[in-house]
């Protein structure tokens, strides 16, 4: 008689313990130990949250090298069908060998349960017959319970589901995130006192009404944003190191259909223009894609989205100063280019029209479209192509958490015909999907990776540009443990050839994702290591550092309205000189507009109590020394650029928090 010692570790989560029976099957190389029902002393306690339980379960003789174990439970008459969510089983051998097996599943009645031991296994080194049975029952099962659904035509797909509670447990929110979550306008609304505003279709008279609905909720940079909203450094400010830092670039020519006037630009010294386009001092945002798109009608009002182009300048005291504003893409008698030496509200007004451009472009393209939906496009295909045995799937499942759901409730709640995007923005409604479609048109891979993203936009040398700074060094700190933990499963290109659950899971990205379009030169197949690596990194970083970028600021930068107008209900002037502070009030749009988009920028910045930071991993998937110890240098890399950007960030007058690891979220979880 052999005796195995079975070590059952139950979540902390709430609500992960259960009281009723569970079973437990070993397999091995040399046979199996049918379902034993483990039972110590404790008796239901054994499985309660956070318990730590061990057990014996004894055998005529032993089974050679785990392989796999099942675990199912089975309800007593007197209580209730449970939910349980075991954390990993450790089982060590009479051999005197230890197998840890990482479980992290809801497991509920009625259904038997596989999981594999902890090493990490590509197909190819998966040689034994009944791991390469569990490899495809498991997958085949995921094809199932992961499906492709089309919710637009022209965007990337999504998954399959009827409701949050139809997806599959294991994706869904913990207990606590769907108490604490409430994605809804009347509870952003209920938080920050304005629900008694929401159906006030009331322009604004004075810009101190604004003002005492803003004062329900601050932050230290929105209080700084509604004292600088005006200024022109804080407005060239913001294309660096506001939420949307994704516009900018440096300019070397001005493009035909932007004729300005250099007689009347404002340029310190005896600079001229060209002399600044060689010194590399000149910027340019140009929103070409919003050109022509059809704008919302609110409170049956029509309202106005302009496709701006901007000019910069990098002055000597190294600010980013806005020097001409053109609203529309096309050259016209009433398409006048605005400079700072215009009357104090006609370049207002021109600024305004380029903020609330900038929100509804950064709100779909550079937020929606390039994280939340790219980032469901990776999980999916993970879920649907990887086994859980695979290092793929125990590198990148931790940067999928909530991501499922999350997306669900944001086409339900946000994007959908009653959604509060929809009701509420310059391009909700049929500009809203125009927006989307060109977004995924105009996506480049190189776009997605921030060092060849800096460098097509001429980036590298501007001054106080935080999301360069911090990005690069995460994008550095993130590939160098990519490569690490990628190069001790696949020793040369050839490895990475022959994995096809690999190359499925990218094939799909091509084709659900980016709807097979090669132009955006994602790869089609992996054919090195350094692709590989190089694309996983992307992943990850798309996930947690750059969603956290263009997420976490946004109400920030947009609670003070005025600064980041949701819609605009007037059109830009046609000729100078004819605006007012009256003017500015009536294109500023009403009452119930503006609580509701301050309660849903609200809402998409509220971190929830389980959040976990980036770097952190509480599921303990891999199981080998190196990975482990990559893993922690990984954390310690991270711990240091947070501590530098925390000493960096005494020193700014407007901090840069938004790439702190210990601030960002490990997935896209809001």
């Amino acid at each position: 008689m052999v005796t195995y010692e079975v070590t059952v570790f139950t979540g902390n989560c709430l609500n992960a313990g259960t009281l009723n029976k569970v079973y437990i099957k070993l397999v091995g190389t040399g046979g199996e130990i049918h379902h034993k029902c483990l039972i110590d002393i404790r008796g239901a306690l054994a499985f309660s949250t956070g318990a730590v339980s061990t057990f014996t379960v004894s055998n005529t003789v032993s089974i050679g090298k785990l392989v796999l174990i099942e675990l199912d439970k089975r309800r007593l008459l007197v209580f209730p069908q449970d939910g349980w969510f075991p954390a990993k089983v450790q089982v060590k051998s009479p051999e005197g060998n230890t197998y840890n097996f990482p479980i992290y599943r809801w497991i509920t009645e009625g259904e038997v349960h596989r999981f594999r031991e902890g090493a990490a296994l590509t197909l190819k080194e998966d040689t034994h017959p009944l791991g390469q049975y569990d490899r495809q029952q498991e997958l085949k099962l995921r094809e199932e319970d992961y499906r492709w659904a089309v919710y637009a035509e022209g965007i990337p797909r999504c998954i399959k589901a009827d409701d949050p509670d139809s997806l599959p447990n294991e994706v869904r929110f913990s207990f606590t995130k769907k108490t604490e979550f409430s994605f809804t306008a009347a509870a952003g609304l209920a938080e920050l006192k304005l629900k008694g505003l929401a159906d006030c279709k009331e322009r604004w008279t004075d810009i101190e009404d604004i003002n005492r609905v803003f004062c329900c909720k601050r932050t230290d940079i929105s209080d700084y944003t509604h004292k600088h909203w005006k200024e022109d450094a804080f407005f060239g400010y913001q294309f660096l190191n506001g939420v949307n830092p994704m516009m900018i670039r440096r300019c070397s020519v001005l493009p035909k259909n932007f004729p300005v006037d250099e007689g009347l630009l404002f340029l310190p010294g005896q600079c001229s223009l060209d002399d600044e386009f060689k010194k590399g001092n000149i910027y340019m945002c140009d929103y070409k894609l919003l050109d022509g798109v059809e704008a919302n009608v609110i409170n049956e009002k029509k309202q106005y989205l302009m496709a701006p182009l901007i000019l910069l300048h990098k002055t000597p005291d190294d600010k980013l100063m806005p020097i001409a504003i053109q609203l529309k893409q096309t050259p016209a008698d009433d398409n006048p280019i605005f400079y700072p030496s215009d009357s104090e509200y006609d370049w207002l007004m021109a600024k305004m029209f380029v903020r609330s451009a900038d929100f509804n472009y950064q709100e779909l393209n550079v937020h929606l479209l390039r994280t939340h939906l790219l980032a469901e496009v990776f999980a999916v295909s993970l879920l649907r192509n990887v086994p859980m045995v695979h290092p793929l799937y125990k590198l990148l499942i931790p940067h999928t958490r909530y991501t499922l759901q999350i997306n669900y409730l944001a086409r339900l709640l946000l994007i959908s015909k009653t959604g509060s995007f929809t009701k509420f923005a310059a391009c909700g409604g049929v500009g809203m999907l125009t927006i989307l479609q060109r977004s995924l048109s105009s996506v480049t891979y190189s776009s997605l990776c921030i060092p060849e993203d800096i460098a097509e936009r001429g980036l590298e040398a501007v001054p106080n540009f935080y999301y360069r700074d911090d990005g690069l060094k995460l994008w550095d700190i993130i590939h160098s443990f990519v490569q690490g933990i990628l190069s001790f499963y696949y020793k040369n290109d050839e490895d990475v050839q022959q994995d096809p659950e690999l190359q499925k899971w990218i094939t799909d990205i091509f084709e659900q994702g980016f709807l097979s379009n090669a132009g955006t030169g994602i790869p089609q197949s992996f054919t090195t290591v350094a692709e590989l690596v190089k694309f996983v990194t992307m992943v990850i970083f798309t996930c947690s550092v750059q969603h956290a970028a263009v997420n976490s600021g946004q109400y920030d930068y947009g609670g003070w309205m005025p600064n980041t107008p949701i819609s605009l209900q007037l059109p830009p002037p046609t000729t100078k000189g004819t605006t007012s502070e009256d003017t500015m009030l009536q294109t500023l749009p009403d009452v119930n507009v503006t609580v509701n988009g301050m309660a849903t920028l609200w809402l998409l910045t509220k971190q929830s109590s389980d959040f976990v930071p980036f770097g952190q991993y509480p599921e303990d998937h891999f199981s080998e020394e190196i990975p482990r110890k990559l893993i922690k240098d990984f954390q310690g890399k991270l711990e240091v650029q947070s501590v530098i950007i925390k000493v960096r960030n005494e020193n700014l007058e407007v901090p840069y928090t938004y790439m702190n690891p210990s601030e960002e979220e490990n997935s896209v979880a809001i």
